[in-house]
């Protein structure tokens, strides 16, 4: 018998739950932070996953982590593993959810909305048929405030401002490209820094806010800074008459990738830097934590949200090797 498969004997249950956040995560600062350890003995979990498994896990791609194959490979499973024993171990009574008609109120920005509102829905509905959701949307209260005050059930986004008790749990990352009409001018030569300030922009704030990370970086990188010529407080606010304008509008992959572009008139591309990925992710009050009912609805939507983009992921693939 090899040394890795004696070793592979030698887990339990909360390597395994060590295991699903490091991989879902793909940060041992982040996976300490939510199973609330600190990061040296995160550390020392990752080093004993690794031995146990004879994979790294995680390996660095640039300046942060990523998941190996493998790990990326057996995800799934070991989420299922996890979540199963859970459902074990819980006090509360077995669920009958076809016999119930809870409402959840989930607190969430258009992107999410048009993204992942109808998976969100049939997943819900499958088990618990009767079930209702409202979208709540952003408002001047934080999440933290809002999941606090019993207002919400969920939370799902990407802002930074959440108290320290509040719960959390990666859904998924996106990158930023730009939408424009299909015969735009600034395809007509090499896009570059200087090439995309040369025309008017539009900023997405519900807030009313001119300046984001692009134009810190257009103006530390290379000096330059966009106009800002419209402000929306919503991603899908001008999508449909950006055939009849010159603007530039940033919109996460999650929205472009989804866009009959064709059929609109409309194209994207990359900018000519590197981005900042937005992470978003769920996040809940301590109190629901534990609440069967509550556990049952955060991992539905959970992995309705990945099975979505698992499929896009492919589709696009897919996509690219027509084209190809």
């Amino acid at each position: 018998m090899s040394e890795k498969q004696s070793l592979g004997r030698r887990y339990d249950l909360d390597l395994l739950r060590y295991l699903q956040v490091l991989v879902e995560e793909q940060s041992v600062s982040l996976a300490a932070r939510r199973l609330k350890v600190s990061e040296p003995a995160m550390s020392r979990h990752l080093a004993k996953l690794r031995t146990v498994f004879g994979d790294p896990i995680l390996v660095m791609s640039g300046r942060r982590m990523v998941a190996t194959a493998f790990a990326n490979r057996i995800r799934d499973r070991v989420q299922v593993l996890v979540r199963e024993a859970d459902d074990l171990l819980s006090e509360g009574a077995t669920l009958n959810l076809r016999g119930m008609a809870p409402l959840f109120t989930i607190r969430a920005n258009d992107l999410v909305v048009g993204a992942f509102g109808r998976v969100i829905l049939l997943a819900l509905r499958q088990d618990c048929p009767n079930c209702r959701i409202v979208f709540s949307p952003e408002s001047e209260e934080t999440a933290s405030e809002s999941l606090r005050g019993n207002r919400i059930d969920l939370y799902i986004g990407a802002t930074d401002d959440l108290r320290p008790e509040i719960m959390r749990k990666t859904l998924f990352e996106t990158n930023f490209n730009a939408l424009v009409r299909k015969n735009h001018p600034i395809f007509e030569r090499e896009i570059t820094p200087k090439e995309l300030v040369k025309y008017d922009h539009v900023s997405v704030s519900r807030k009313g806010k001119q300046n984001g990370p692009i134009d810190t970086i257009l103006k530390e990188r290379y000096g330059l800074s966009r106009r800002i010529a419209l402000v929306v407080p919503t991603y899908y606010s001008l999508i449909e008459s950006m055939k009849e304008t010159d603007v530039i509008l940033p919109l996460p992959e999650i929205v472009t990738d989804r866009l009959p572009l064709a059929s609109l008139g409309l194209k994207t591309f990359s900018f000519p830097f590197d981005l900042p990925p937005v992470r978003a992710f769920q996040a809940w009050h301590p109190r629901v934590d534990a609440d069967p009912l509550h556990r049952w609805f955060r991992n539905t939507v959970y992995f309705a949200i990945r099975e979505e983009q698992d499929r896009l992921i492919e589709r696009t693939k897919g996509d690219m090797n027509t084209k190809l």
